[in-house]
């Protein structure tokens, strides 16, 4: 009896638990059957590089059932275009699936997509085991909503120019952002380049200056470079300003640093170009000039973010990033990375935009500490292109004075590859004591820009010293062609047109005053002619005197010329009249050396007649000779001379005893021609005097358009 009681017992329990896993089921079925998109929580993608990172997470109810099932999740996609295609029924634009995945993760990553490119994406899971058989059968399958994606360009071609770009775009707001500072500051930067003397230290400083101004060594090397080609300043004077240029260039890199990497200033750049913009319509004053330099250092900066969202992010396993790790330890690794940055640097042109892509590789970790600070030697060298450039159309001077940069440049960098591993443990000390990690991207960043300034720093305390060692190695180096190159060579304003108009003013100035300086020796080979009794040398005298005519002409079109080109740029009034100032200073200058060129064909018509002058008239045209030579002296220290700023007074007074010994030769003339001077006697000797009265006329001319009150 007992028996049958527990038998019973048994199969009641078992038929009710029966009864509850079915309903369970039941349940279960009824419940995927009404479930749908809600299913999946927070389903998100972002793309990668020739792919897709897709994050998800299941609601509990689901999860629970999945798990315990055996039931798998999968992926559906198709591109943006191709979904529509398949909509549309064309055939070849089908939806793909992704492998199984396991209903325990949150993630899964395509990685072999097309670039910059739309997909479509869902999440979706089959209300039966087999999920392969139930793809085709939308009934069977749940599926999560669309999520669109767009994937990153993958590194080739596309992605190489994308980065050009990003570099021009930073290389162009540098560009503008300098032009408007220039143009704000030029009499400033006048000023600034008149205080130099042969005080080495100030020369420095004003390098410095000049080059945290406007942002640009470049532009102070290449000025420099112009004014030792003008006469308008020494070797000693040019190495100076050299050294200080380097130290000012390190600013550029604080200012990235600061300010495009720890604030990003691409954020509020619009904003600031919206205020800026209304200047730019502002005609009178300074305004338009600094409303440039403000949308140039926007664009610095929007270029800037460009250019690091474009270099590749490599992880530390890509060959890449490897090659620099195996050559950083090795005796010869830094050397060929000086020698990389140094290539980086001769291409674009602009150490500032090196250092700028040096940075951003950091940041993106495609390349380590050590081989960036190696970069950033090889930018130093890379920036004396530059200079060297610019030497090549100018005199030897000029030349020697780019080669004292080079060297300059090239022996810090060799000083400092001796001590690199020291240096570089002192810069990790001084930025973060013994905590100093150099795969931070941010205290890497913050190292490389200090190792920038206190190696720059440094090579212009301890080769200061040497300044006149290097002029010496710069004339040996760079050896003269004689008198033409060393005097005569007047193409420095023939060159790639300055930045502003400003400073293209300011370099057509200093050729105008040397163009002055040079016309006024045909008044000493004039009159070494007429008294010399040596026959070559009286020949040598003429050929001075018609070569010197041909470069006066020469440097009148070529100065007219070049203020034409600067018609085109943006410039103030100021600039403006000064420009036209020149253009009738050098057309003064050029009739000058016309009358003088008659002169010699007088001169030579003399010497073939065999007229010769009383000791009288001898006398009279060397007076002459002598208060024009004075009057030229007076006019050269005008043209040298801030225009606008200068007195009349001595130039008006030289021209009163010119004219007065005019009128006494004249006298003179008439008593000799009285008495029995011949004719061409007296031609020749008043066509001389009369020339000489004219070229006194130009003199005072000259100062006249120097000293014009209008030019303030």
């Amino acid at each position: 009896m007992k028996f049958f009681k527990n038998l019973f017992l048994t199969l009641v329990l078992s038929l009710s638990i029966g009864s509850i896993h079915a309903s369970i089921d039941s349940i279960t079925y009824v419940h995927l059957d009404s479930i749908g998109s809600e299913a999946f929580i927070n389903f998100k993608g972002e793309g990668i590089e020739n792919g897709v990172e897709l994050t998800w997470s299941l609601n509990d109810e689901v999860y629970h059932y999945l798990k315990e099932s055996g039931h798998k999740l999968v992926i559906t996609y198709n591109t943006d275009i191709g979904a529509k295609r398949d909509k549309e029924g064309h055939k070849g634009s089908e939806w793909q699936y992704s492998e199984l995945i396991s209903p325990e993760a949150t993630s899964y990553t395509f990685d072999e997509l097309i670039g910059h490119e739309k997909y479509l994406f869902k999440l979706g899971f089959s209300k039966e085991k087999d999920t392969k058989s139930s793809l085709s059968d939308k009934k069977k399958m749940i599926w999560s909503d669309k999520v669109k994606v767009k994937t990153e360009r993958g590194w080739g071609i596309v992605k190489l120019l994308i980065l050009i770009g990003s570099l021009g775009f930073f290389i162009y707001g540098m560009k503008i952002m300098s032009e408007g500072i220039q143009q704000a500051a030029g009499n400033r930067l006048r000023k600034m380049l008149g205080a130099i003397t042969s005080n080495r230290v100030k020369g420095v400083l004003t390098g410095f200056g000049i080059t945290s101004i406007v942002q640009s060594s470049s532009v102070t090397t290449v000025m420099t470079v112009s004014f030792v080609n003008a006469g308008l300043m020494t070797l000693r004077q040019s190495a100076g300003v050299m050294m200080g240029a380097n130290i000012g260039t390190t600013i550029t890199a604080w200012i990235v640093l600061l300010l495009g990497f720890k604030v990003s200033i691409s954020d509020y750049a619009f904003m600031i170009i919206a205020l800026a913009t209304p200047l730019l319509f502002i005609q009178k004053g300074k305004a338009k000039a600094w409303a440039s330099a403000l949308i140039g250092f926007c664009i610095l900066f929007m270029g800037l973010e460009a250019l690091k969202d474009a270099v590749p992010t490599l992880n530390e396993d890509s060959s890449i990033v490897q090659f620099f790790i195996n050559y950083k330890d090795v005796w010869f690794g830094p050397v060929m990375f000086v020698f990389l940055g140094a290539l980086v640097t001769i291409i674009i042109q602009s150490s500032s935009a090196a250092m700028a892509l040096t940075l951003a590789m950091v940041s993106a970790g495609t390349i380590p500490f050590e081989v960036a600070c190696a970069m950033v030697l090889g930018e130093n060298i890379g920036t004396t292109i530059t200079a060297e450039l610019a030497s090549l159309i100018a005199n030897v001077h000029a030349k020697r004075s780019a080669r004292i940069h080079s060297m300059f440049n090239i022996i810090g960098v060799f000083w400092m590859l001796l001590i690199m591993p020291y240096f570089l443990k002192l810069i990790g000390w001084i930025i973060a004591g013994d905590n100093f990690d150099p795969m931070d991207t941010e205290m890497a960043n913050s190292g490389i820009a200090l190792f920038h300034t206190l190696f720059n720093t440094a090579n212009v305390l301890l080769l200061i010293w040497f300044v006149p060692q290097l002029v010496k190695l710069a004339i040996k180096s760079v050896k003269s062609k004689g008198e033409i190159d060393e005097e005569f060579h007047l193409d420095f304003i023939s060159g790639p047109l300055g930045t502003t108009a400003e400073l293209c003013v300011l370099e057509a100035k200093k050729e105008v005053a040397k163009f002055g300086k040079i016309t006024s020796k045909m008044n000493k080979f004039a009159q070494t002619f007429l008294n010399s009794s040596d026959k070559k040398e009286k020949n040598k005298m003429i050929r001075k005197i018609e070569k010197y005519e041909e470069i006066t002409d020469r440097v009148e079109v070529e100065i007219a010329n070049y203020l034409g080109k600067v018609t085109r740029l943006e410039m103030s009034d100021e600039a403006s009249l000064r420009m036209r100032g020149m253009l009738n200073i050098t057309s003064d200058l050029e009739r000058i050396g016309d009358i003088f060129y008659q002169m010699g064909k007088t001169l030579e018509r003399k010497e073939e007649n065999k007229i010769y002058f009383t000791p009288e008239q001898r006398d009279g045209i060397n007076s002459m000779f002598k208060l024009v030579g004075e009057a030229f002296e007076i006019m050269n220290n005008n043209l040298n001379a801030e225009y606008g700023s200068v007195s009349l007074d001595k130039a008006i007074a030289k021209e009163r005893e010119i004219n007065q010994l005019r009128n006494e030769l004249r006298e003179v003339q008439h008593e000799y021609l009285g008495d029995s001077g011949t004719l061409n006697n007296v031609l020749i000797f008043s066509d001389l005097y009369s020339s000489l009265e004219k070229v006194g006329d130009h003199i005072i001319n000259v100062s006249e358009h120097v000293a014009n009150q209008n030019i303030k």
